[in-house]
């Protein structure tokens, strides 16, 4: 390839890379189909009206699996001791779509339905609290540059 070639090229691989960072930055790529969800806590302070009135801290990641055939949906948590949890039985639609019926592990999980690629929190399932933000606003409090 000459260089006249290259340089036409280069803003097509520019805006490529781009897209591809920004699908990976919304999880619309993943390696296994997987959703993860991105979860923060509030340091030296409460929630309230899902507002932190003290210190923004990455939290856990919560990584979901639907199995459609399977109607199940297979939950962990990325670095933890904990065992992987199982949702079951399940309507799945997509990876991003699907409502679980409450079991043995729900309590282990931050929620029994997602909706376009969002948990659907239920107070009175018997599931755990969380408060989720996107991978970007994750990624900048795991690694100290955002405050808030």
């Amino acid at each position: 390839m000459n260089l006249t070639r290259m340089v036409r090229f280069a803003p097509l691989l520019i805006v490529a890379i781009m897209l591809g960072v920004f699908l990976w930055g919304i999880d619309f790529l993943t390696l296994q189909g997987e959703w993860t969800i991105y979860t923060v806590e509030c340091i030296q302070g409460t929630w309230s009206d899902n507002q932190c009135t003290g210190k923004l801290a990455a939290s856990d990641r919560y990584r979901y699996r639907a199995l459609q055939r399977r109607k199940e949906v297979l939950f962990w948590v990325p670095g933890s001791t904990e065992p992987s949890g199982r949702l079951s039985p399940c309507e799945v639609e997509s990876r991003a779509n699907w409502t679980c019926q409450a079991g043995g592990d729900s309590p282990r999980s931050i929620t029994l339905v997602m909706a376009k690629g969002r948990p659907v929190a239920d107070p009175a399932a018997n599931t755990r609290p969380f408060h989720a933000v996107s991978k970007f606003k994750w990624m900048l409090l795991k690694y100290g540059t955002a405050d808030q």
